[in-house]
């Protein structure tokens, strides 16, 4: 077997790493930065961080923070009609998943042919136009690490992913106080989705050796300091692993793919504007449980790089103690596990299932073949 994996070309790491930014805008000789973010990031003061540098510069930029969270492709479409007008040279995202995303497809897409609904179509067509720097503000999406984009659909109420290396991107500051006073509900559900990412790449067909590398790292750092991150803000030490976890889970995205956990989640996300990290929460240990079977050999080679003290338990031991320690983890970060929480009715099933039988790109990474019938047990397993 040929493998493969694609990282970003420059990545930095630990407080304060955001000062590297005047020497990425120097080596790029970047006349006008393009600033991607949205109101939220603003009003926390995280941008400031950011701008304090590039005034320090005297850099020329333009801020572009009208970005709403888990876009549709159309709210993409509105900011690239804004980023058309502007002569940058070099984008900066400074956000959470939504907002590295609409950075990713304004790279792709600022000065090109071809349109988002386009690249939906047909993500091949994709090609650089314009470098990116990647400022992540939460410990999960892996955004600034994979070549993927995720926009809502509204006319089908789901999400769809598009895929291209171009997108990959170029320098990655992975700074520690870009997330020293994230809100504990978004520490608990993008850590999670961080995790979802290690497992479910361990645990996916296309898994290779390049990917297990990444896939084990990300595992560790996560089921390790999740806990410690979510109940002590102070926790500085946990939220900088927490944040490299979240980018190697990322590096494996690339090199194998998410499976049923992620599938079955985006029409959560595409109807109900559950955010991403929650919907996956409330599915993982459940879709775990169906695909243990399958994947207890994975499972329990995972459970022997996580967890060494369990190393004399028998493979199926092993197995049931990671999903024990999925569902402990959500538990324990207080996020909801009953899509009744969220509007979601037992009328909506059928819905459900048929939206999340047609996540075929992802499913077919699954380890274990999901039929109508699976998929909806799994929905009626948090449909209470």
């Amino acid at each position: 077997m040929n493998y493969e994996i694609k990282i970003p070309s420059y990545i930095s790491g630990g407080e304060g790493c955001i000062k590297k930014v005047s020497t990425i805008i120097e080596k790029e000789n970047a006349k006008k930065i393009m600033v991607f973010t949205d109101k939220g990031i603003r009003n926390t003061g995280l941008l400031d961080i950011l701008t304090n540098e590039l005034d320090e510069m005297s850099v020329v930029y333009q801020v572009f923070d009208d970005l709403t969270p888990e876009p549709a492709y159309q709210d993409v479409e509105r900011v690239m009609e804004e980023a058309e007008r502007c002569d940058g040279d070099l984008i900066i995202a400074i956000g959470g998943g939504s907002v590295m995303d609409a950075a990713k497809l304004c790279s792709v897409l600022k000065g090109a042919d071809y349109t988002v609904r386009d690249l939906l179509n047909d993500p091949s067509l994709a090609k650089k136009q314009i470098k990116t720097v990647m400022l992540p503000t939460t410990c999960g999406t892996g955004s600034e690490a994979t070549c993927n984009a995720i926009v809502a659909i509204p006319e089908e109420q789901s999400k769809k992913g598009i895929v291209n290396d171009s997108m990959i991107p170029d320098y990655v500051l992975l700074d520690s106080q870009m997330i020293k006073r994230l809100p504990k509900a978004i520490v608990a559900a993008t850590g999670v989705d961080a995790l979802a990412h290690a497992v479910e790449c361990f645990t996916s067909k296309k898994a290779t050796p390049f990917s297990d590398t990444y896939a084990m790292a990300s595992a560790k750092l996560i089921f390790k300091n999740i806990r410690a991150a979510y109940e002590n803000p102070d926790n500085m030490e946990a939220k900088n692993n927490m944040m490299l976890g979240a980018f190697y889970g990322g590096v494996a995205i690339t090199g194998s793919g998410t499976t049923a956990v992620h599938a079955l989640s985006y029409p959560l996300g595409g109807k109900y504007h559950i955010a991403h990290g929650v919907s996956n929460a409330i599915l993982f240990a459940h879709v775990m449980e169906f695909n243990r079977d399958a994947c207890k050999e994975r499972l329990a080679v995972l459970c022997d790089g996580v967890f060494p003290e369990m190393t004399a338990k028998s493979m199926d031991e092993k197995a049931q103690y990671m999903i024990d320690q999925i569902a402990d983890i959500v538990k324990v970060t207080n996020i909801p596990t009953d899509l009744n929480e969220f509007g979601v009715k037992m009328e909506d099933l059928d819905f459900l299932v048929e939206a999340g039988s047609n996540q075929q790109r992802l499913l077919v990474n699954n380890m274990k073949e999901l039929s109508l019938d699976d998929i909806r047990g799994i929905y009626l397993k948090v449909l209470k």
